[in-house]
């Protein structure tokens, strides 16, 4: 084996264990009301599976399904809206460098993108801001503007503000609870 190749294997394998070469206070809350986004993004993690609930209203509002799947060795969360329909979306979230980031792939054809709030966050609530994305002018056309996901227990609420004309314009509600752990 060459040792261009020898190299490049060491190095594949260096990317690979990277995502676990954190030290372990990286991964805990600093102080209240502050949160180390790998943390959260372990949070995250531990969705993985089933949920089902309502949109809007918890009592009565349409009935939903969301699937939450940890994919590229633990580097990415993903999470699947309205599965199976017309509009299914998926929101990505990963570390980028040492913040945790989302995409949202939203069934209007665009793609914000949102950063988690820190200080804003807990343990128990992760905030998200916007920070930008594709395909949509954010001065006027409808995106998913911010988010909060707050655990409790075995159940889950997000609540998405949409913008549109540059104002905020509606929220998205989801109320779930866990249906199969992955």
């Amino acid at each position: 084996m060459s040792s261009r190749v020898e190299s490049l294997a060491l190095l594949t394998a260096a990317l690979a264990l990277a995502p676990f070469s954190r030290p372990a206070s990286a991964q805990t809350p600093t102080a209240a009301g502050v949160i180390e986004p790998k943390a959260a993004f372990d949070r995250l993690k531990s969705l993985a599976g089933a949920w089902e609930g309502r949109v809007a209203d918890e009592a009565a509002g349409p009935a939903t399904t969301v699937f939450y799947r940890v994919a590229s060795n633990g580097s990415v969360v993903m999470e699947t809206l309205f599965p199976g329909t017309e509009h299914e979306m998926i929101s990505m979230y990963h570390m980028e460098k040492e913040d945790l980031v989302l995409t949202h792939y939203c069934a209007m054809a665009n793609q914000p993108k949102m950063r988690l709030d820190p200080k804003a966050s807990t343990m128990e609530t992760l905030v998200f801001a916007f920070e930008g994305g594709t395909n949509f002018d954010p001065a006027k056309d409808p995106h998913v503007h911010s988010g909060v996901v707050s655990f409790r227990g075995e159940a889950l609420q997000a609540d998405w503000a949409v913008w549109y004309d540059g104002k905020e314009a509606s929220h998205n509600r989801f109320f779930l609870t866990r249906k199969m752990k992955k």
